[in-house]
């Protein structure tokens, strides 16, 4: 285009043209080169942008504050991401941040954003896309008992500009006596009370010494927004870092919650719950729908050849879960399931969980007792039921890496013993039916051979939890068995004396079923699925304080609402777990402490 405009340019001259007439010319021709610019280097950019990540705003950001992580006698973890990759990341600590630790760069390898995504970006996402993160993570060392020391980090980006975070504080792993808080919670999933219940955390008992995460942290574990950025001001590192904005609107007033900062100052240990595991990979048109194609390894691998991917993108995933959290390790589970020493706490965590499916007989949806009536003769779309992702029941891995740990000494000599899982072993909640066991499927075919059903059983008495691996932890007298998954505040205590928790609340919650709220259920099944109440024997416990009542005036052993939040805190030094509540509909109104138990 320039060489076009030099030639009429010399031409002109040539031709000894009014100076007017070369004006306009010269003018017109620049103005060609100027569009004709601005489309292709446009077009070009929208490429870009629908195919990457956002372009990042001049200013560079953090795009989390710091958090703890895996903390040892002497050294902690501090892990945090940007988008760019930069040049150096580093955390400065100590009484007047004198000293420095240099942290290891990495790329997390499946976060993306679709056409669901709440993000702000224009134009909007029209698929799965990949979205470039990085996530940096340095060791302190050199720490003693006692150390609570200042820090902040610095990510500099490739131009050579700086962006730092905020001080907070670390510690190093506290020894058997310290005393500790610790905060129980789970099920977030950008849940509409979540800001709400961790700001209420931090102004009800001041900084904790850890979080105890029983699963389910976001919805889709490859959305990076839902982590990040979230534009509804819930994403999970934000709330769990005091810098979200949620507005939650009840009674016609609106108030804003900010979530707790909690995670900058204390380590977080979580379990694996079905919303941090992904479907097969880029099989749908969406991360939802990939969420959801979640199909069983054994079929992934019948349906392998050698020009295939590998058996987990035909399957489930772990991966943005595992990439985001450094977490102690065992020897047959890595970081799914593992076990570790926390002051006067021995905490045993176990990935206990299966792909969640529609209770719906319908057909409409891929079911827990059912297929949907259009994929019947299409296997590859097939759910297989709420299958199971990690086996727990005896002869396999995790099943003899429990057994081995609960005889170890290091279990046999805490003071509190502790289990963490996703899946409840007792529950007033839906999402504990069917029984936890591999779903035996029952295919029903027409004359022509053509499938006419496809039914999925769980027999009650096959249950792993149930029948394997509570005798094992109620044998070894295990204090407390705490978990999530159906979204609401229940308990239960065994004739051993092992209490049950579950303390999820934070929204979507459908109830507890007792009385006339019954589970949806099939009719005409060989199994005979509980509608209501425990179906594995329990008596929930009535809260010891002030419990909650009824429309009809009578106390209820659960909280199960959208109006009102719940937490739970153990304090090592009273043995004592509380668990509070905070009605959002009044904000203005006290944060209520309802139960209170001693572990013994």
């Amino acid at each position: 285009m320039v060489l076009v405009l030099v030639a009429i340019n010399i031409s002109i001259e040539q031709g000894k043209a009014s100076a007017v007439f070369l004006h306009l010319i010269r003018s017109y021709v620049v103005l060609v080169v100027l569009v004709a610019f601005l489309v292709l280097n446009c077009s070009n950019l929208v490429e870009v942008r629908s195919s990457e990540q956002p372009i990042m705003n001049s200013a560079p950001q953090l795009l989390s504050d710091p958090f703890l992580q895996l903390p040892t006698e002497t050294t902690v973890n501090v892990v945090w991401f940007t988008e760019f990759v930069g040049t150096e990341h580093k955390v400065f600590y100590g009484k007047n941040l004198e000293h420095s630790a240099i942290a290891t760069t990495t790329k997390l390898s499946r976060t993306r954003e679709d056409q669901d995504s709440k993000i702000k970006i224009d134009p909007p996402y029209q698929q799965p896309a990949p979205r470039n993160i990085w996530r940096h993570e340095a060791t302190v060392r050199d720490l003693t008992f006692g150390d609570r020391l200042a820090y902040r980090v610095t990510s500099t980006t490739e131009d050579g500009k700086t962006v730092s975070s905020r001080e907070f504080t670390l510690a190093p792993k506290p020894p058997a006596g310290t005393p500790l808080k610790i905060l129980l919670t789970s099920d977030h999933q950008l849940k509409p009370m979540t800001a709400a219940n961790l700001q209420k955390v931090v102004e009800t008992v001041g900084r904790v010494d850890a979080v105890f995460f029983a699963g389910d942290m976001v919805n889709v574990p490859d959305r990076a927004s839902e982590w990040f950025d979230d534009s509804r001001g819930c994403a999970f590192f934000p709330c769990l870092q005091g810098r979200g904005s949620y507005d939650l609107t009840k009674n016609g007033n609106k108030t804003t919650y900010t979530g707790g900062e909690i995670i900058q100052h204390a380590p977080l240990f979580s379990t694996i719950g079905n919303h941090e595991v992904m479907g097969r990979y880029a099989h749908s048109d969406s991360l939802d729908g990939e969420f959801d194609d979640a199909v069983p390894r054994t079929i992934a691998k019948a349906r392998l050849n050698t020009r295939d991917r590998t058996i987990k993108d035909h399957s489930f995933n772990t991966d943005t879960y595992e990439e985001i959290f450094t977490l102690p390790k065992s020897d047959s589970g890595g970081k799914t399931y593992y076990a570790l020493s926390f002051g006067d706490i021995r905490l045993v965590v176990l990935y206990a969980t299966n792909s969640w499916r529609y209770p719906n007989l319908d057909g409409k949806f891929k079911g827990k007792y059912r297929e949907r009536e259009a994929d019947l003769n299409q296997p590859e779309n097939w759910g297989y039921g709420q299958h199971i992702f990690e086996a727990i029941a005896p002869g396999s891995s995790q099943y003899a890496w429990l057994q081995q740990e609960l005889c170890g000494p290091e279990f046999q000599q805490a003071k509190f013993k502790i289990v963490m899982l996703h899946h409840p072993p007792h529950s007033l909640g839906g999402n504990i039916v069917p029984a936890y066991t591999a779903p035996v499927q029952s295919i029903e075919r027409h004359e022509d051979g053509t499938t006419k059903a496809i039914r999925y059983e769980y027999p009650q008495d096959a249950d792993y939890l149930i029948r394997d691996v509570v005798p094992l932890l109620e044998a070894a007298n295990v204090q407390l068995v705490f978990y999530g998954h159906s979204h609401l505040w229940n308990r239960f205590v065994s004739p051993s004396g092992t209490h049950y928790l579950e303390t999820s609340n934070v929204g979507n919650s459908y109830g507890a079923h007792l009385g006339e709220n019954k589970r949806p259920v099939p009719v005409g099944y060989q199994e005979n699925y509980a509608a209501t109440g425990d179906p594995n024997g329990r008596e929930p416990i009535m809260p010891t304080i002030a419990p909650f009542f009824d429309d009809n005036g009578k106390p209820t052993p659960y909280i199960a609402s959208n109006n009102i939040t719940v937490f739970s805190i153990f304090d090592t030094v009273s043995s004592l777990i509380t668990s509070y509540a905070f009605d959002t509909r009044e904000p203005n109104s006290k944060v209520v402490k309802f139960d209170e138990f001693q572990l013994k």
